[in-house]
């Protein structure tokens, strides 16, 4: 997240100027590789870069290539297999095992589907958009870099005048801003194939922290590092306390019966409470535990927190397995955290580990693949295109 931000961020200076830019992204893999579909860096004229597309081995060739894409405004696609011993021949040495797919596009300023411009609003809105890219034909080299952008109001933009094509890239852009997944999907149109790549703009993650103590303070650094959207909360705050908060996107020193005014939980939201006050922990927890946040993360031992639920259920508080599913007591992974600063990085790989549906522990320990691993996707049948759609 913090990647794309800063991509964004870069583009957004150097947009007022008269420098041209390349955006390349990787749209398609297999077998072993260093990043995954949607990892992009951005390439301006002059050679500078921001972001990754691999662990530093593509980095210099794409470089190179996208001075290439920028001086003659052309869209490039970079197929690099490092499971021949072509790998050895360009000298990469990638010893990845793998084939990364990467796409180059010479980025237009003013262009109305200018990519970096809909990522950007995406992330501005604190919404999520689908961005679909035509990466790979057979016989139709011209659809290549075609785009449709699926925005966070629903309102659709698109270069790709077939009709039906236009249909199903639209139907499969709306499937994957549901289920929030990033993913590829290959069209036979009149006996060719075409692929597309979706990339769901994911907004920040929302991270709202109820304390302002101390210890708040490197979670805050931690989370920002990470490109999430960080809101602290407490009734307690002080001028002091707002200062040592500066890094934040919000603090708030609200009282607790206006929370729900000022504060918002919905099912994306991760929750730490670290007021550490007894009182405020259990108003706290009667009010984040029915609502739709995705994480309750609690500091204290694990006996203080079933106090206060045993306080909460005897005063008539219901709570289903599911909503204590969402609660982790006490808050953060076992790593010896001892410092505040090990303390928040605990809570904060917690929380990672929360957002990608894993259960952490040592990777050596892990019998699967540290990705999960892409399958090939299947042809569809034939359709048959006669007409062209000028826009949508």
């Amino acid at each position: 997240m913090r990647e794309l931000q800063a991509i964004t961020e870069t583009y957004k200076q150097i947009a007022h100027s008269e420098q041209r830019v390349a955006l390349a992204t990787v749209v398609k893999v297999s077998g072993s590789t260093y990043r995954r579909p949607g990892a992009r860096m951005l390439i301006t004229q002059d050679g500078y870069t921001v972001g990754t597309i691999s662990g530093g081995c593509l980095e210099q060739d794409v470089v190179i290539r996208s001075q290439q894409v920028i001086a003659t405004g052309n869209t490039a696609i970079v197929k690099y297999d490092s499971t021949s011993d072509d790998d050895i021949i360009w000298g990469l040495g990638l010893g990845c095992n793998g084939v990364v797919h990467i796409l180059i596009e010479c980025i237009e300023l003013k262009h109305e589907l200018n990519p970096l411009v809909f990522m950007a609003h995406c992330l501005n809105q604190q919404q999520i958009g689908v961005l679909a890219t035509v990466f790979a034909t057979e016989g139709q080299a011209n659809l290549i870099g075609n785009h449709l952008m699926l925005r966070p109001n629903y309102a659709v933009c698109s270069d790709i005048e077939n009709a039906d094509l236009l249909q199903m890239v639209l139907a499969d852009a709306r499937v994957a801003c549901l289920d929030r997944q990033s993913t590829s999907k290959s069209y036979s149109v009149a006996g060719s194939v075409i692929e597309a790549f979706f990339n769901v703009i994911q907004p920040p993650v929302p991270l709202v922290i109820f304390g302002a103590g101390h210890d708040v303070s490197p979670i805050v650094q931690f989370a920002k590092a990470l490109g999430w959207y960080v809101t602290v909360v407490d009734p307690r705050c002080s001028e002091a306390s707002l200062a040592r908060f500066e890094t934040a996107d919000c603090v708030l020193p609200v009282r607790l019966e206006n929370m729900h005014e000022k504060v918002a939980l919905n099912c994306q939201t991760m929750a730490l409470v670290m007021t550490h006050n007894y009182l405020y922990d259990s108003k706290l927890l009667q009010l984040l535990l029915p609502s739709p946040v995705r994480y309750v993360g609690v500091l204290g031992p694990k006996h203080r927190t079933d106090r206060l639920l045993q306080e909460l259920w005897a005063e008539g508080t219901v709570c289903s397995e599911a909503q204590l599913e969402r609660l982790y007591r006490p808050v953060g992974l076992d790593i010896g955290g001892e410092t505040s600063e090990e303390i928040a990085l605990a809570i904060v790989s917690e929380i990672q580990a929360v957002l990608a549906n894993r259960s952490s522990g040592f990777l050596r320990n892990r019998q699967a693949p540290i990705h999960d691993r892409v399958e090939p996707v299947p042809q569809p049948d034939t359709v048959r295109i006669d007409g062209m759609l000028m826009n949508v």
